[in-house]
């Protein structure tokens, strides 16, 4: 099962069973999810094989020994049998060498070699009421024979059938880029015993924490983390990063990435089904079997298109000799021209290849689109939001001021900040226990911890209070005064992140934190911004500090102290104004924001199942850069899709006034139907290169 006029058949069969509730098909991956009642599978598998084909139930022991066999290869001879029979036929039709019955036999051997399959599919077809190609060249071809028309048959067949090989090869190329992830991953590692001695076994039977060798040059089979060695990793399937990585002790190491240098021992975290790379080739596979907007359509149309055509065939073969006085060979014949070229199957291939092509070109580049949907609409992005904190910045803040604002020349305000600090996983808080624990390795103990989204934290230390916020909660708290609001904004003019200390009365000491910004990101938002894309900022930090880094890599505007809330009311308000919005975030104040925007952007999301699971396209490493590769991408797809949509109805409008007009012959037809098919196939293949 790889064509949709195959889909439709399937689908058309399989709906009216009872039991079955819904279908999903993954046209490249020939998978087909069916969801139904447990007495319906009989039935399903019955009703399959009627339209005969051999369903393999997934997990199954027939489908455990067809994965390790190796497909077998249709024998060439026949085909190249036929094509000499074909040719001879026209020749000798051609030059009169030899009696009529002898071309009609050679036509007829021809037909045979080469035409029973496209026979046999399209009398399943004709039996369940579905006019496919294969029933409507059943019918052009056993029409031509019932005018005459021997040799001209059996070359329709014989092109008929070359075109559906080379169109069958074609699409595996498309098949071959997703299997290409698969390959990635070694089939053996070699993972220590019990006994200390080191053994060869398969991926799939290594448990989770168990400890893993791999040597320079080999793949890594499993995610994990490096317990001992230092080396550096071709991380470029996994993240499309074109440097290598350095790895040393602590460090994430993940499935199918390439060791270069020295020898690394690891720790398996994920086991072979559940690996970072396992869940982008699921996730690819998944986006496979959605539709985007225009495949919708193109589906749509084809459900339309066909029984017109055919009708208005029929209306050619029958009312210009009975209502015109036309003769009936030639109306009949013209009619049978036009049932060759009328199907849509150029219209309705072009869209799940170029597609799958694009989802595979962006996999490569270590950006996980996990819909057509989302890879049709990204070229529409208008306005593109922005968290800062590792998104537009590293993540990884330093401490850098220290202000005690009760007791001059106090550290235990350092460490108390840093206790509480320690146990918030936001950057600016990670910044403040590092520092802390520098100083003081030993932390306090705290009671009572208490996230408070977008503010801060707060916790007892020794029996009192505190809390550790910014400005928003120091105002809530009704702590700031005139003179602490002269420090937090000569603070944040230079671009640092202040937080505040508070007991039960008062603030008793600040901290200011810096960020740098990554060398990617100005570059980023400045091919954005030659794309036509508009940026904004939106941050939980202050205004001054989120004004400051927006301008500092060219963001059009910047708004800062914004609770989760306020993120997603700026992306509705962007909306509001009529912009496609895309949100770039890598927490979890931003999940209400990338929730509600057309296109959430995940950062960072190599490691993480959260990331991969939920976002709608997933940034395997923290380069912003990737997001104007997607849009340009999403455009170069999308006009892909329009291409082929003009190519394949603008040809079959040109060769109806051929046909109409007398001047098309039926094997002309083959090539101008089979022909664009291929083309339309070749130029969705063309977006694997990029």
């Amino acid at each position: 099962m790889d064509c949709p006029t195959e889909e439709k058949l399937i689908r058309d069969k399989l709906s009216s069973l009872p039991g079955v509730t819904d279908l999903g098909f993954n046209l490249i991956q020939r998978v087909l999810t069916v969801r139904h009642s447990e007495s319906a599978l009989p039935a399903v598998l019955a009703a399959i094989r009627d339209l005969g084909f051999t369903p393999v139930v997934e997990g199954s022991a027939t489908a455990n020994e067809e994965a390790q066999t190796a497909p077998r290869k249709k024998a060439w001879w026949p085909l190249a049998l036929s094509g000499v029979a074909a040719v001879s036929a026209e020749l000798l039709h051609f030059t009169q060498l030899a009696p009529e019955w002898v071309v009609a036999g050679i036509a007829l051997f021809a037909i045979l070699l080469c035409g029973l399959t496209t026979y046999k599919k399209g009398w399943v077809a004709l039996k369940n009421g579905n006019l496919n190609i294969n029933a409507l060249m059943s019918i052009a071809v056993t029409g031509a024979v019932m005018i005459g028309q021997w040799p001209e048959a059996a070359m329709v067949m014989f092109l008929f059938t070359v075109a559906e090989l080379i169109e069958a090869k074609s699409l595996d190329r498309a098949r071959n880029a997703i299997r290409g992830l698969m390959d990635l991953t070694p089939e053996r590692a070699t993972v220590k015993q019990p006994d200390g001695t080191w053994l060869e076994v398969d991926i799939k039977n290594v448990a989770i924490g168990a400890q893993l060798r791999v040597r320079p040059g080999e793949r890594i089979g499993l995610d994990g983390e490096v317990t001992a060695g230092h080396s550096t990793i071709n991380q470029a399937p996994i993240t499309g990063e074109s440097l290598p990585v350095e790895k040393t002790t602590g460090d994430p190491v993940f499935a199918g990435t390439i060791n270069q240098g020295g020898s690394l021992e690891y720790r398996a975290t994920a086991a072979a089904a559940n690996t970072t790379l396992a869940r982008i080739i699921h996730a690819v596979e998944e986006a496979q079997g959605s539709r985007a907007p225009t495949q919708r359509f193109v589906d749509q149309f084809a459900k339309v298109y066909t029984p017109i055509v055919f009708l208005f065939a029929l209306a050619i073969a029958i009312v210009p000799p009975l209502f015109m006085a036309e003769p009936w060979y030639d109306w009949i014949y013209r009619a049978l021209v036009l049932l060759v070229v009328a199907c849509p199957c150029a219209l309705v291939i072009s869209t799940p290849v170029t597609i799958v092509s694009g989802l595979a070109a962006a996999a490569r580049k270590g950006i996980l689109i996990k819909g057509g949907v989302y890879l049709e609409i990204g070229g529409k992005l208008g306005f593109l939001a922005l968290d800062k904190t590792g998104t537009i910045t590293h993540g990884k803040p330093v401490q850098t001021d220290y202000m005690p604002l009760v007791e001059q020349g106090s550290d235990r305000y350092l460490t108390h900040a840093a206790s509480l600090a320690s146990r918030s996983d936001h950057p600016v808080s990670l910044a403040i226990a590092r520092h802390g624990s520098d100083k003081e390795p030993t932390l306090a103990d705290v009671e009572g911890f208490e996230a408070l989204p977008g503010r801060g934290v707060r916790g007892t230390i020794d029996g009192t209070h505190y809390h550790l916020g910014n400005h928003r909660l120091v105002e809530e708290l009704g702590f700031c005064s005139l003179e602490l609001e002269t420090i937090l904004e000569r603070l944040e003019c230079q671009g640092k992140t202040v937080v505040v200390l508070c007991d039960a009365q008062r603030a008793v000491a600040l901290f200011a934190v810096a960020d740098t910004v990554k060398d990617s990101s100005q570059e980023a938002i400045k091919e954005l911004h030659a794309l036509g894309v508009k940026t904004t900022m939106l941050s939980g930090d202050n205004a001054y500090t989120a004004e400051a880094i927006a301008k500092q890599v060219g963001i059009d505007e910047a708004r800062g102290n914004l609770l989760p809330g306020d993120k997603l009311q700026a992306v509705e308000a962007l909306q509001a104004r009529g912009y496609v919005v895309g949100m770039v975030g890598d927490g979890i104040n931003d999940a209400p924001a990338l929730a509600t925007s057309e296109i959430g952007f995940a950062m960072a999301a190599a490691g993480s199942d959260t990331a991969i699971d939920t976002a709608d396209v997933a940034l395997m490493d923290d380069d912003l850069r990737k997001i104007p590769s997607f849009i340009r991408l999403s455009r170069q797809t999308a006009a892909i899709l329009k291409q082929n949509i003009i190519l394949a109805l603008g040809i079959k409008a040109l060769f109806l006034v051929i046909t109409l007009s007398g001047q098309a012959t039926m094997w002309m037809a083959v090539f101008a139907d089979m022909g664009v098919s291929l083309l339309v196939v070749f130029n969705g293949l063309r977006l694997l290169k990029k």
